[in-house]
C-alpha cells in the first residue's frame, strides 16, 4: 500500500471514530446564545420550514399561554405550510392565545404561504415584507404510482381490503376516476375549511375571496390589496406593533425560544420527519405552496 493510500485511510478512520464517540458519548452542540428573559413581557414563537406535525410548537404556544407575565405573543413565520391537520391545529392554539386578551402579531419574513398563512389568521394583526410570498390558499395531495415500475421489475402486491375504496392512493394500483373523485371531495371539504377561516378572520365575503382562493401566491404587496394581511413592515416593525397593542411602553422585552442542546445526531438527523414526509407512499393532505 502507497503512503499516500495509508494516510488516506488513516484520516477516514479518524473520522468515522469521532463520529462513533460523540453520538456513544452524547456530545451536545449548543446554538448561539439568544436575547430575552425569562420574565421578559412578549413571547416568539418561530413557524419555520414544511410542518407536518403540530405537536412541539403547540406545546410551546400553550406553555407561553398559562404564563400570565407574558403580555403578548409574536409569530415569527417563514414557512410555505405543511400538514392541514398540523396547521388548523396550530391556528387554534394561536387564536386561543388571542381570545384570552392578549395580542398576537404575525410577521410573515420570506415566506408565509398556505399553511404559514392559515397559522397566521389566527393573530390579532398580520403583518409581512412587501416583497415576502404569502397566499397560495388551497389543498394539495399527491402519491406516487408505482405500478409500471413494479410491472417491469417482475413485482406484485396482494391487498386484502374491507372496502373498494379502502387503497385510494396505494401506489400498487393504477388510480381510476373513482378514486379521483372521492379524493376530491375530501380535498373540496378542506379546502373549503381554509376559505371559511380566512373569510371569518379577515373579513372578506366569501364570494370575493374564492376568486383569489385558488391557489396562487402573492408578495406582501399584493396581499395588503387584497385585504389578506393587515400592513406591511419588518420583524421589528412587528415588534413594535405587539408592544403597543400590549400597552407596553418602550421596546418591549422579547422571550425566545431557550437554546436547545444538540446532539451530533441530532444535527445530522434534524427535522427527518419533514423529508421523509415529501416522500411518503401514501396520500397527505396538505395546505403547502412548492
Amino acid at each position: 500500500m502507497r503512503k499516500s493510500d495509508r494516510a488516506l485511510s488513516v484520516i477516514v478512520l479518524v473520522i468515522v471514530g469521532i463520529v462513533i464517540v460523540g453520538l456513544l458519548s452524547n456530545v451536545t452542540w449548543t446554538g448561539a446564545a439568544r436575547s430575552g428573559s425569562a420574565r421578559g413581557d412578549i413571547a416568539v414563537v418561530d413557524i419555520k420550514g414544511m410542518i407536518v406535525s403540530a405537536e412541539k410548537i403547540a406545546a410551546q404556544i400553550n406553555k407561553h399561554r398559562r404564563n400570565s407575565d407574558l403580555k403578548g405573543m409574536l409569530l415569527r413565520i417563514d414557512s410555505p405550510g405543511g400538514g392541514s391537520a398540523a396547521f388548523q391545529e396550530l391556528y387554534r392554539e394561536v387564536k386561543r392565545f388571542r381570545d384570552e386578551g392578549r395580542p398576537v402579531v404575525a410577521a410573515i419574513a420570506s415566506v408565509g404561504a398556505s399553511g404559514g398563512y392559515y397559522v397566521a389568521l389566527g393573530a390579532t394583526k398580520i403583518i409581512a415584507n412587501p416583497a415576502s410570498v404569502t397566499g397560495s390558499i388551497g389543498v394539495i395531495v399527491d402519491f406516487p404510482v408505482a405500478v409500471e415500475l413494479l410491472e417491469k421489475i417482475g413485482l406484485s402486491v396482494e391487498t386484502v381490503k374491507s372496502g373498494e375504496y379502502k387503497d385510494v392512493g396505494s401506489p400498487y394500483r393504477e388510480f381510476t376516476s373513482e378514486d379521483k373523485a372521492r379524493l376530491d371531495a375530501v380535498v373540496q371539504d378542506i379546502y373549503n375549511q381554509f376559505v371559511n377561516t380566512v373569510s371569518l378572520e379577515r373579513k372578506i365575503d366569501k364570494k370575493e375571496l374564492l376568486k383569489i382562493s385558488d391557489g396562487r401566491i402573492f408578495t406582501g404587496s399584493q396581499a395588503l390589496e387584497y385585504g389578506l394581511i393587515d400592513t406591511l413592515g419588518t420583524f421589528e416593525d412587528a415588534v413594535v406593533m405587539v408592544g403597543k397593542l400590549a400597552g407596553i411602553t418602550g421596546r418591549p422585552k422579547l422571550v425566545f425560544p431557550p437554546k436547545q442542546s444538540r446532539t451530533l445526531f441530532d444535527l445530522l438527523f434534524t427535522e427527518i420527519e419533514e423529508v421523509f414526509a415529501l416522500f411518503a407512499a401514501i396520500p397527505t393532505l396538505n395546505y403547502l405552496w412548492r
